[in-house]
């Protein structure tokens, strides 16, 4: 059966780029991966991945592309007119057959550095308590995470002071070996010295063969205006240190705020509850309202019921990402009075009386509700 055009197996253009060439390969090799296609479909899969495998691996090297290009399958058959065969352009298919696999099987990778295998560092989580009022205005807090420096005993070599590190006899110093299973060939950490190349013969007492040692430093944060409840900081490099050389991890910040007296917060909005007087309610009047800003006034008309909420437009707070702030939500609770004296008591009782012999325009709800409540008194 004849070989299909290299070509038309990965669906790119003959003038395709580089690039492009790999990102086809990439899509069919998971596509069609043996481990992703089960049952009668596995073998059909199968002959499709080595197609896309080899169509690849043509292209992907200049000579052999150049060679396909002008004489087509025969120009790259090892066994027609000598064509560009060998081990050429293997380090671009594995290069790109490596990242396919960790995408099949979620592998990490790391870099490589030295010929070793090197790995960024963890990051870590701080969770830090804020008031309400610092996060809407901001501050500059300092806090402690852990640190890493090197150790003072063994100077950073992680041996013991009189001894030596040694290369690893597995990997020869490489950090990584070759694995084979079936028809593939892996790329892996060496078990041995779990990538670093080296071995520590008698590790130092003090940092335990580690070379670095945990300690404590002081970081200054500065915390955005407008931070909300859960939204956290980056410190680029400030998590765990990398492996063999590798990028430190990031560290996280995580907002909490602490719970207010007053306000609860809401986005950008706040709400509060404010008591107010039976009387003041009834009759109307100025009462003073707590902002983040001051002291505001708001103007309660006659009647006002419990419950009634009155709207302070940019009372609230200017969100990190918000071009202006938030309002401000006053929920009234109207109170009744506790710990009446005898004469109160006369004078509430001469206004009950009165309230009732007016009938049910003073109570704006009694009547709704009544009429409602019916069906459940009979």
């Amino acid at each position: 059966m004849a070989k299909r055009d290299f070509y038309e197996v990965l669906g790119v253009p003959k003038n395709a780029s580089d690039e492009e060439v790999k990102k086809a390969y990439r899509k069919l090799a998971m596509k069609h991966h043996p481990d992703r296609n089960q049952g009668d479909a596995a073998r059909a899969a199968e002959e499709r991945f080595k197609e896309a495998k080899e169509a690849y691996e043509m292209l992907s090297d200049p000579q052999k592309k150049a060679a396909y290009d002008q004489y087509g399958h025969a120009g790259v058959d090892p066994n027609m007119r000598g064509g560009a065969g060998g081990p050429e352009g293997f380090e671009g298919f594995s290069g790109a057959f490596g990242d396919i696999f960790g995408d099949i099987f979620g592998g990490q990778r790391g870099g490589q550095r030295g010929g070793r295998q090197v790995f960024r560092g963890a990051d870590l989580s701080y969770a830090m308590e804020i008031d309400l009022e610092e996060a809407a205005a901001g501050k500059e807090s300092q806090i402690r995470i852990p640190s890493w420096d090197n150790c003072d005993i063994c100077k950073g070599t992680g041996a013991k002071p009189g001894t030596s590190v040694k290369t690893c006899s597995t990997c020869h110093g490489q950090g990584v070996v070759q694995m084979r299973q079936g028809f593939f060939s892996v790329q892996q950490n060496c078990p041995h010295c779990h990538g670093s190349g080296k071995i520590v013969p008698e590790p130092c007492i003090a940092c335990a063969g580690q070379g670095k040692i945990k300690k404590q430093k002081t970081l200054e944060i500065k915390i955005p205006a407008g931070i909300d409840d859960g939204q956290r900081i980056r410190s680029s490099g400030n998590g765990e240190p990398g492996q063999n050389g590798g990028p430190s991890g990031d560290l996280y910040i995580e907002i909490r705020l602490r719970k207010h007296d007053i306000f609860e917060r809401e986005g950008d909005d706040l709400h509060c509850q404010v008591p107010v007087p039976m009387t003041t309610a009834s009759l109307g009047g100025e009462i003073d309202v707590p902002t983040l800003q001051g002291k505001a006034t708001i103007d309660l008309p006659e009647g006002t019921q419990s419950g009634k909420t009155f709207r302070l437009r940019g009372k609230g707070i200017k969100g990190v990402r918000s071009s202006y702030p938030g309002d401000l939500y006053c929920h009234v609770a109207v109170e009744t009075p506790v710990k009446l004296t005898e004469h109160q008591r006369k004078l509430l009782k001469e206004l009950d009386d009165s309230f009732k012999k007016g009938g049910n325009k003073h109570s704006p709800n009694d009547q709704g509700w009544f009429e409602k409540a019916k069906s459940f008194f009979s």
